[in-house]
């Protein structure tokens, strides 16, 4: 299911990130620094709702789905989840009326929340069906509905901050485009409901296992947001602007990686362990972490290594010279953020004891605000940068030791050593390079740090590289 999930989700993760580095390259361009801040601000508060109020049913619907299939309760499962969406989704306008009416916001700020509280609910609808999809091994149908929302809601958003719209802009068109798709795929969704009915019990164990992953998530949000929020308080939205361009270069990049592996692999480990027990998982998910590793760690590297040839040519001039400063440090705390969220957590949801994401979580999101407070004031832009990344250098530790007593996850330390020592190399090589500029370097400095990184790793054949590749070849000949 793993591989399957890999090639089914690669187109998805080719939008993403067309998508994705065309956000930086565009609005950046288009919306001045401030207006970027305000955005940058308003998807975090956006993103804060969403996961505080409904992502645990989300949740609920991508964990239990194998579960209800196989006791033969899917009625029962879509009858308890929907009604307990509902339940949630009446918070969303009582809480986006209070934070309209009574925090102190200026009108292009206030007008880009109403924007995200509006498209909350109808995004989190859309996550419904793509969980289920997911959930369900309907790589195609998942895979459609997130290129279709993801490259319709920047095609719009676009549209709308060439039209003036400023920092709203994007979530306006997030939230037109998911009301969209929600038309098209909730009658289906709906039906699986059939003959259904609601089970308190059922609902107990939903919120009981879901709760604790979106207060984890809330966690998660307040240590990727809080440096913008103090950056705001302390300096101006200029250089949230600023910061945001550059982090949105480094994670966005990684990101890209991430959540295509997250996709195919989360479902895949769950079917894992719910049909074979821990061998099976353990042997699934060591094959896992030695693709993750093997693809992300040197991304990251190669990410630092060409900062400021990207930055030319991905960021507006405005904002090009910080934020290539931001994401070297972006690059290192994007792989952490990445190895912990997509791999190291899962030992929780796994278990179901997902209590422990919230102790998990806790530590480095309470180092990051008080980090941020204590440099921020001192250091400016770079306390924001050493806060990010110390803290979540400490959410991975914390990850794993917690893992180890919820659902011990294999770490493939020898193919770690090996992808560092490969990066490494990478890039001893790459800084030998000439620095003339722009795209010339860009190119440059990639495809050599590619070809190095990929000789040595092929040569060693770390991990089994070597079949892996020639699996996946073997499948896209077949499926031609």
């Amino acid at each position: 299911m793993f591989w399957r999930g890999v090639l089914g989700y690669l187109p998805v993760n080719i939008v993403q990130g067309v998508v994705g580095l065309l956000t930086i390259v565009l609005f950046t361009r288009v919306l001045d620094p401030a207006q970027y801040g305000v955005y940058a601000l308003a998807f975090s508060v956006f993103s804060l709702v969403q996961t505080g109020l409904l992502t645990w049913t989300e949740a609920a619907m991508a964990r239990f789905l194998a579960t209800r299939s196989e006791d033969g309760r899917i009625a029962d499962h879509f009858a308890t989840l929907y009604r307990l969406w509902l339940g949630a989704a009446l918070a969303v306008p009582v809480v986006g009326g209070a934070v309209l009416a009574f925090a102190p916001l200026n009108g292009p700020l206030r007008i880009a929340l109403a924007a995200g509280f509006a498209a909350v609910l109808v995004n989190s609808l859309v996550k419904l069906a793509q969980e289920r999809r997911r959930a369900a091994g309907e790589v195609s149908g998942a895979a459609m509905l997130s290129m279709v929302q993801t490259a319709g809601g920047f095609a719009l958003g676009l549209g709308f901050a060439l039209a003036g719209l400023g920092g709203a802009a994007p979530l306006l068109g997030i939230g037109i485009v998911s009301l969209a798709c929600v038309a098209v795929v909730l009658s289906r969704e709906l039906k699986f409901m059939t003959g259904g009915r609601f089970d308190k019990a059922l609902a107990r164990t939903y919120f009981t296992y879901g709760a604790p992953v979106a207060l984890s998530l809330i966690l998660a949000l307040v240590l990727a947001s809080t440096d913008r929020l103090l950056l705001a308080t302390f300096l101006d939205e200029a250089t949230v602007g600023v910061y945001h361009a550059g982090y949105s270069l480094g994670s966005r990049t990684l990101d890209v990686v991430f959540i295509w592996l997250g996709m195919a692999g989360g479902p895949a480990l769950i079917q894992a362990l719910e049909r074979g027990g821990q061998p099976a998982l353990e042997d699934a998910a060591r094959e896992q972490a030695g693709v993750i590793v093997l693809l992300t760690l040197p991304a990251a590297v190669g990410l630092a290594l060409v900062a400021r040839p990207l930055a030319d040519l991905m960021v507006g001039e405005a904002m090009r010279e910080q934020a290539s400063h931001v994401t070297p440090w972006i690059a290192a705390s994007g792989w952490l953020s990445g190895v912990t969220t997509y791999y190291l957590l899962q030992a929780f949801t796994l278990a179901r004891r997902t209590s422990l994401l919230i102790v998990s979580m806790s530590a480095p999101a309470l180092a990051n605000v008080a980090l941020n407070l204590v440099l921020i004031p001192r250091l400016g832009l770079d306390g924001a940068l050493i806060a990010t990344t110390v803290s979540y250098g400490l959410g991975a530790v914390a990850a794993w030791a917690l893992g180890r007593r919820a659902c011990p996850l294999p770490i493939p330390w020898a193919v770690l050593a090996k992808a560092a020592g490969a990066s490494l190399a990478m890039a001893a090589c790459v800084a030998l390079l000439p620095a003339p500029g722009g795209l010339l370097e860009l190119v440059l400095k990639a495809s050599v740090g590619a070809a190095v990184y990929g000789a040595l790793v092929l040569g060693l054949d770390v991990a089994g590289l070597r079949g892996k590749l020639s699996l996946i070849l073997r499948r896209k000949a077949q499926a031609a």
